[in-house]
């Protein structure tokens, strides 16, 4: 994820290694390699402008002058000031102890559809039982397309075979699933290829006549600026509640993720990561600020773990951590339980410290690298992946060769397990 502005960040922040202390001669070059880095991930100019400024301030201040480690300082301000771009979000759905409606809306191909089958399965996990409404009458798939995935996640989808206004089959599936003791309803509503008068109409007599509690614009992280100008129109004719952020697991440089907030004053509340139903997660903006710095997000990998990982060995893993206890046994463990397609270098970059094995991994299916890390620590005694510190040069050789592989890459996997 955003892979190219971790790079130019980390950059600039290795400019500034070494140096004594902060000066505006020193750090000229570091402050112009983090605005470079953001206006190449297509972040919007004002929104670079009014960041660098307010790093630029920190980044020279009295404080830091005397700092005996300026990239420490300089990574530290960024991050907090990515924070304050992305934040504060309320992740809260506020869900009535009646029906809560919601309304998803947004341009045809940003993923909407998916998305409502995404937030049906997260409400799921919450206890919650949602029914998904199918009020895109303008694109006869998208109602199949919502049936199937009612289907495979397990909810209920309500229709109107040859209904002509959204409006009244919205309204009829409240009615239904007050009916039948339903808490959240998913509204699917129609999209376009572009912005129109329109689609602002028909969404508009939705809100005017359903009266969604809650309305989420889904975007494509992938268009850049051109998602943050539609989530400006949309909420200029909705007053919307948040930003769903779609298709962040591809090529998206960032942009749109880092000026939605500032440009449209509607915060990103869930962000999705993948194709599968389960690949929609609450965004926080400190667990982002962490990955796009390449610190990881902890609070991420907890989710994560809780839906796919044995209960009984997180258990015993959380008891091992409150020891202290993290040895490269339990590593390996952890390895086996993410050997799923995709699942297992998303983890590794969500988790600190473990930035480089994630570069390490591109280009490289999920299985080949689980074989290639898992065998490493195979090659070690005993000894060696409960106490790492024991292995020397000469060790290193023996399990290199042991795991066909060069002397590097036990260092390398070393190296990130002690960072983290």
């Amino acid at each position: 994820m955003f892979e190219s502005l971790q790079t130019g960040l980390q950059s600039a922040f290795k400019s500034v290694q070494g140096k004594g202390k902060l000066t505006e001669a020193n750090m000229r070059d570091g402050l112009q390699l983090v605005e470079e880095s953001l206006l190449e991930a297509d972040v919007s100019y004002s929104v670079v402008q009014d960041f660098m400024a307010r790093v630029r301030e920190q980044a020279l201040g009295e404080k830091v002058l005397l700092a005996l480690n300026p990239s420490e300082h300089l990574l530290g301000i960024v991050h907090q000031e990515l924070i304050a771009l992305l934040g504060p979000v309320d992740n809260s759905l506020h869900l009535k102890s009646d029906v809560t409606v919601l309304m998803l809306c947004g341009l045809q191909g940003a993923g909407k559809t998916t998305t409502c089958g995404k937030l049906a399965q997260l409400l799921l996990h919450e206890n919650k039982k949602p029914m998904l409404v199918a009020a895109d009458l303008q694109r006869p798939a998208a109602i199949e397309q919502l049936h199937v995935i009612g289907e495979q996640v397990g909810v209920p989808v309500y229709s109107e075979p040859g209904a002509k206004d959204p409006v009244k089959v919205c309204r009829n599936a409240v009615a239904k699933a007050r009916s039948e003791g339903v808490n959240v309803v998913v509204l699917d509503t129609a999209g376009r290829l572009a912005i129109d008068e329109e689609l602002m109409d028909e969404l508009r007599r939705i809100d005017q006549h359903v009266s969604p509690d809650q309305a989420y614009l889904v975007v494509d992280g992938m268009t850049g600026q051109d998602a943050v100008l539609s989530a400006d129109a949309f909420n200029k004719a909705l007053e919307l509640d948040g930003v769903i952020m779609t298709k962040l697991d591809g090529d998206a440089r960032g942009g749109a993720l880092l000026s939605v907030k500032h440009v449209t004053g509607v915060p990103v509340k869930f962000i999705g990561t993948g194709e599968h139903l389960d690949a929609l997660e609450v965004f926080r903006p400190e667990g982002m600020a962490g990955r796009i710095l390449g610190q990881g997000d902890v609070m991420a990998l907890v989710d994560i773990a809780k839906q796919k990982f044995d209960e009984e060995k997180q258990r015993q893993l959380e008891e091992d951590l409150a020891k202290g206890q993290f040895t490269l046994v339990q590593f390996r463990d952890q390895l086996q339980q993410i050997a799923q397609p995709g699942l297992m270098q998303k983890m590794i970059g969500l988790m600190p410290g473990m930035g480089g094995l994630t570069e390490a991994m591109q280009g490289e299916d999920t299985e080949s690298a689980m074989k290639r890390l898992m065998g490493v620590i195979d090659s070690m005694t005993p000894q060696e992946r409960c106490n790492p510190k024991l292995i020397d040069p000469s060790r290193r050789h023996r399990i290199a060769k042991g795991a066909g592989v060069a002397g590097h890459d036990v260092s390398g996997l070393l190296k990130q397990f002690d960072q983290m």
